[in-house]
Formats: structure tokens, C-alpha cells, sequence
């Protein structure tokens, strides 16, 4: 199978409200892809389509082969789905949670143990079987939900927000694990607003007011999706001078990080720019909230267009 997710103009409307407009997802077996975009950008809805649990109202997709809309009950079939609220029950054990799920999944008596040794190995749990799920960090919390979202080795997983609330050191790990599963061909889709963790993926699809804005990999939105030359400048009052930049000409894009400004500059304005600061900016390689500003602000324009200019 070439592509484990397919889906063509997928679109969920809720009354009078689109969360998501027409997106065309291609996502092969063994892709990492992040979903990435602020709240409401409609990242958990695609999910919640992608897994049989929303009907969509408009467009046609597929997940392994299954339609999303003739078989979606074969989808929650063939799939892991992991929650931004972890669905484990804190009064019972880690063993007790892992054998509660493998039951759910149907899974035989002689498989369910393999497998629950399988997770408790994968999680890194050996020596917490016994201990209430209530005692554990978030950390273990966390790779303990996967572990029941994955016993019964679905081809595709879904993680929707997995890594809020628990430390830097603890998503590195659980990133660890997700590569693992990638490399063993599986299909992963993570929702995340951390663009650490995005990086780390192989495919990155931005979304934004429930729209598509692209699909590839991060080295590739880098190269393609900012137009132009950008520079970082590290000043002392950058909210001062950024209010002043936005209004040059020239200056295609300028944004705060920390105490720095990114400016994405026509070439030619360069000299002007050096002298009007009096040091020179320095040549940078667009982070993913360059790109993800530069998308959002061409979808901006092609919306204006189609809107007025086109009426």
C-alpha cells in the first residue's frame, strides 16, 4: 500500500462553522507527520475524521484501504488512538490497565501476555507492574497511555496532544519511542503545538481556521515556503523597533523572538536596513514559526483575492 492516509476536499462543518475546509493529506506507512497549528486550527477534527468517530460532511478519504465513509467501524479497528487526556484508570495498576485494554482489543490469553510484557518493556515500566497508575510521574502516565493505545499493533496511531503538561526530558522520550514504532513501518500522526517536536518529524502539516496550508518535510518548508532572504537582528527595545520596521518597504515580514527580530527582506533593501541600524543582520535559516507565519500569511492574500478582487 502505498499511502496508509488518504483524503481528498475533507471537510467538517459543524451548523454554520467549518473546522475543516477541503485538506488533502498523502501519508505513507513508516511517516512521523505532525499536525501543527494553534487551538482551533483544527488539527483534532481532521483526527477525529481521520478515525471513524466524525462523519465528514463534504470530501472522501481513506485509512489502510477502509473508507471513511462506507467503513469506519473497520477503521477504529485497525488503529491506536491516544488522547490529550490520557483514558487510564488511576485506581488500578499498570499491569491491570495494560490487561484491561487487551481485553477490550480482544486480544487471546497467550498473545495478551506477550504483548503486555511487549508494552512494559517499550514504556520502560519494568518494576512499576504493580504500582497504582495515581503514584506514577506524568512521564510514565504518558508512555504508560501509549502502551494501551498500541497493544493491539495497529498499523496507524493517533496522538492527539500527547506531550502537554509533562516535562522536556519526558517528550524526549516518549519521541524515542514514537521513532521506534515508525521505524517498524507504522503510520503516526501527532497533533502538537511544540515546534521541537515537529522538527523531529518527518512530515509537517500546518494547519490554520481549519485549512491545509502545507504538507512536507521540515528541511523542505524550510527551503520553499519563505520568500525571500531572513535575517535576525538582536537589539535592546525590539517591540520599539519592530513597530517601526513593519512599515518599511521592503521589509516583507518582521516578528519578536525573545530579544530578537526576524526580518524577511527583499535583498535589495539590505543596505538601507545595515545603515538605518548601524550593524549588520545576520543570514538565517527560517525556524518552523517563519514558516508557519509566511503560509498563513499567503493563505491570507489568496483569500483576499478570492474574495474581492474576484468578485
Amino acid at each position: 500500500m502505498e499511502y496508509s492516509i488518504v483524503t481528498h476536499n475533507l471537510s467538517k462543518k459543524f451548523g454554520s462553522f467549518t473546522a475543516v475546509d477541503k485538506i488533502n493529506l498523502n501519508i505513507r506507512p513508516g511517516d512521523i507527520c505532525a499536525f501543527l497549528g494553534p487551538n482551533g486550527a483544527g488539527k483534532t477534527t481532521a483526527i477525529r475524521m481521520l478515525c471513524g468517530i466524525l462523519k465528514p460532511s463534504a470530501g472522501s478519504g481513506s485509512v489502510l484501504g477502509y473508507d471513511l465513509l462506507r467503513n469506519p467501524e473497520k477503521i477504529k479497528e485497525n488503529l491506536g488512538y491516544m488522547s490529550q487526556k490520557f483514558s487510564l484508570y488511576y485506581d488500578l495498576t499498570v499491569r491491570e490497565n495494560l490487561n484491561f485494554y487487551a481485553g477490550i482489543y480482544s486480544l487471546a490469553s497467550k498473545r495478551r501476555h506477550q504483548k503486555i510484557e511487549e508494552m512494559i518493556n517499550l514504556a520502560d515500566l519494568a518494576g512499576r507492574e504493580d504500582q497504582l497508575v495515581a503514584n506514577l510521574s506524568q512521564g510514565f502516565k504518558q508512555r504508560l497511555a501509549l502502551s494501551c493505545a498500541i497493544i493491539s499493533d495497529p498499523q496507524v496511531i493517533f496522538l492527539d496532544e500527547p506531550t502537554s503538561g509533562v516535562s522536556p526530558a519526558a517528550r524526549r522520550s516518549f519521541f524515542n519511542i514514537i521513532q521506534e514504532l515508525a521505524n517498524q513501518g507504522k503510520t503516526i500522526i501527532i497533533s502538537t503545538h511544540f515546534m521541537d517536536e515537529a522538527e523531529r518529524c518527518g512530515q509537517i502539516a500546518f494547519f490554520n481556521q481549519g485549512q491545509l496550508l502545507a504538507l512536507d518535510h521540515p528541511a523542505q518548508l524550510k527551503k520553499h515556503a519563505v520568500p525571500g532572504k531572513l535575517y535576525r537582528i538582536e537589539v535592546e527595545d525590539p517591540i520599539r523597533l519592530l513597530n517601526k520596521l513593519r512599515h518599511w518597504p521592503g521589509i516583507k515580514e518582521v516578528s519578536l523572538h525573545g530579544r530578537s527580530l526576524h526580518i524577511l527582506l527583499e535583498e535589495d533593501r539590505l543596505a538601507i536596513l545595515k545603515k538605518y541600524l548601524g550593524t549588520e543582520p545576520k543570514v538565517i535559516e527560517p525556524t518552523l514559526e517563519d514558516v508557519f507565519m509566511a503560509l498563513a500569511k499567503r493563505k491570507e492574500g489568496e483569500r483576499y483575492e478570492s474574495n474581492y478582487l474576484g468578485n
